[in-house]
């Protein structure tokens, strides 16, 4: 009896350290899938990030992608917020972009730095960006005027080597723009923001022959051909007029 009874004692004894060693081996298999799945879902939030920066690029304009835009800064200005303990002091920055082939656009952003508001406002530059048809490729197809607020300007087209002759903000839009011959001319406040709008005011209304025959439903020479000019002038001038 006594003899049995030593080896039911020792066998859960006996049992034992293989009963840890189990444990410890699914303990490990657990901590190793524990760890694997933190480690999935580490890689799933870097897919995440990935796929989100994958969305941001397809969401880009694709005309803003592989172009290098002109970038001008217009305006600077320190800007205060008086709170309770004094005053707090940030800048204002206006920012002009075009891709000097017809497009352009301006915005304006508020930081505490200047870095940064010129960033933000690049950024809402390239979002407002609008196209405006180029004769030739270098100046505009006719003459037009814009307003906003006070600001009142009026911009003329003109023949080759005459050059941007604008001040001011109004240079800085042409230049973006591509435009290589204009006059302009602004008349009422020098706020650099509403000249500016009225410049764009301006742009917004030029038109093309080509965009005004399809309107129409006639042809580019038709339109062309008014005025005392002779059809053959007209179809060259008709075949040279490019957006």
């Amino acid at each position: 009896m006594a003899d049995e009874t030593e080896i039911q004692a020792a066998a859960p004894a006996a049992a034992a350290p293989g009963a840890e060693g189990q444990g410890e081996r699914r303990g490990a298999r657990g901590g190793r899938g524990r760890g694997g799945g933190g480690g999935n879902d580490r890689g799933g939030g870097r897919g995440r990030d990935g796929n989100r920066g994958r969305r941001d690029d397809r969401n880009k304009n694709p005309e803003d992608q592989g172009e290098e835009l002109i970038e001008k800064l217009v305006h600077i200005n320190r800007v205060s917020k008086t709170v309770k303990g004094g005053k707090r002091f940030g800048f204002a920055a206006l920012v002009v972009v075009g891709d000097g082939k017809g497009r352009s656009g301006f915005g304006h952003g508020k930081a505490r730095e200047v870095p940064e508001a010129i960033s933000k406002a690049t950024a809402a530059a390239k979002k407002a960006m609008i196209r405006v048809p180029l004769k030739e490729g270098r100046t505009l197809h006719h003459d037009g005027k814009g307003h906003f607020g006070a600001g009142r300007v009026s911009v003329r087209t003109a023949p080759p080597g005459t050059g941007i002759i604008a001040g001011g903000p109004m240079r800085a839009i042409f230049e973006s723009l591509g435009v290589h011959d204009v006059v302009t001319k602004s008349v009422g406040t020098s706020n650099p923001y509403n000249m500016i709008r009225a410049t764009f005011e301006a742009l917004k209304e030029q038109t093309s022959p080509k965009s005004v025959s399809q309107r129409r439903g006639k042809k580019i020479a038709d339109l062309l051909g008014r005025g005392g000019v002779s059809s053959q002038a007209a179809e060259a001038e008709a075949a040279a007029i490019a957006e």
